[in-house]
């Protein structure tokens, strides 16, 4: 595998049970219809919709949380990293 394949996997697969994680957690203390808008109005979306919605807010989240965590584990000497480079 490919040092950028392994690098997005690395972020995209554990974002993505973190998603799962906080979907089930959020969603089953907080009914989808009772959410608003900033401006008070009630969500215009199914209720499918605002599952699918969050999910993708929450793999967003999660994503950049791996993603900096990634960054931060990496070595000065780590060869694959083109960055520590010149």
């Amino acid at each position: 595998m490919h040092s950028w394949t392994r690098r997005v996997a690395a972020v995209a697969w554990p974002a993505f049970m973190g998603a799962g994680v906080l979907e089930i957690a959020v969603f089953a203390f907080v009914d989808p219809f009772s959410l608003h808008t900033l401006g008070g109005a009630l969500l215009p979306l199914s209720r499918t919709g605002i599952y699918s919605l969050a999910f993708f807010v929450f793999w967003a989240a999660t994503a950049v949380a791996c993603q900096l965590a990634l960054i931060l584990n990496r070595s000065v000497e780590d060869p694959d990293d083109r960055s520590a480079r010149p």
